[in-house]
């Protein structure tokens, strides 16, 4: 798969809430790091942070713009309910190595009637 392939197959998992699906799509070692987080590390890792948020909230990721250079994709993005955030996504032999994401926590929460911690 392409990068963008790669990407565009993680958001079809990701609005299918697949946790095993989307683990599938990183590396062993990679690493996601979300800007509300200490980065996660491995596969596994990362396979149970998306169980957990997955079983907190109901999450749907509906692009507004990709953009594409080389190996590393920028995802700009939306929620039904109006909260945007973007990742950044490095891919290397079709999968996910590194991954960075910056959204507003509190507003996610809010939105979602969760704790606020």
């Amino acid at each position: 798969m392409t990068a963008r392939e790669v990407l565009e197959e993680w958001i079809r998992r990701f609005n299918a809430a697949d946790p095993d699906g989307l683990a599938q799509l990183y590396h062993e070692d990679a690493v996601n790091h979300q800007v509300t987080t200490d980065p996660i590390r491995g596969r596994d890792a990362i396979r149970a942070m998306f169980a957990r948020e997955f079983a907190a909230a109901t999450m749907v990721c509906i692009p507004e713009a990709i953009h594409e250079a080389g190996e590393v994709i920028a995802l700009e993005w939306r929620d039904p309910l109006g909260l945007r955030g973007c990742g950044f996504f490095t891919i290397r032999d079709g999968l996910i190595v590194f991954q960075r994401g910056y959204w507003d926590r509190l507003s996610f929460l809010k939105m979602h009637g969760l704790p606020i911690e």
